[in-house]
């Protein structure tokens, strides 16, 4: 008797569901593939990132993860699983903004300078509703980043390079602030943006035979 030939449940449920970032940072796009990483869809969420009155770094961090790997998997119907990332940067309990505009950047420059403080990055999975075997789980990693005493003309030399548009803190660790954080404590590509090893093992938490996006 010829041996029976696998039915098409049975053939779906061995592909490899959809893997999906839900970002649009160029950054942790390349981060992933930097672990031979490559998501099948990169997406925007609309989530709003304003802290909650109250509301501690780790908890924003946290929330923001969960709400956009959440809102991005709800939109979707097929076997996927969802990566959504959160970066806060932090003095004490003080969450500093995104500098959208060189007033901002400066005075977190100014706030940072000669002292240590905290990047909060946390990373989320969620399968979406297609992915019945989809594990949800997370991560949080916090990494202490020292800067240097910043002279005046060295925050203009910052200001004048650009790189610090649209990030946390006001500054990009990869870019030319580099040259002026003395030390760093725990996972340099957090503070750019994704924990890779934590993302890796979060991947690796996922059912073998259907994920395997990463060794």
């Amino acid at each position: 008797m010829a041996p029976s030939q696998p039915s098409l449940s049975d053939s779906d449920s061995l592909k490899r569901p959809a893997l999906v970032l839900a970002s649009a940072s160029p950054r942790r796009l390349a981060l992933l593939g930097q672990i031979g990483v490559v998501p099948d869809d990169v997406v925007s969420t609309d989530v709003d990132e304003e802290p909650r009155p109250g509301e501690l770094p780790r908890a924003l961090a946290q929330r923001l993860a969960r709400a956009k790997a959440d809102h991005a998997a709800s939109q979707r119907q097929d076997a996927a699983l969802v990566i959504g990332a959160d970066t806060v940067v932090a003095v004490g309990r003080r969450i500093l903004p995104k500098a959208e505009d060189e007033k901002t950047a400066r005075a977190c420059l100014r706030l940072l300078s000669g002292r240590n403080h905290k990047v909060l990055t946390a990373v989320a999975l969620r399968p979406t509703v297609g992915w019945v075997d989809g594990v949800a789980n997370e991560r949080l990693v916090e990494t202490s980043v020292t800067f240097h005493r910043l002279t005046d003309s060295q925050i203009d030399a910052l200001i004048a390079n650009g790189d610090w548009q649209g990030k946390a803190g006001g500054y990009a660790i990869q870019g030319a602030a580099a040259a002026h954080i003395r030390q760093i404590g725990g996972s340099y590509s957090a503070v750019v943006g994704l924990p890779l090893f934590e993302t890796a093992q979060l991947l690796r938490g996922q059912p073998r035979r259907q994920g395997g996006w990463i060794a």
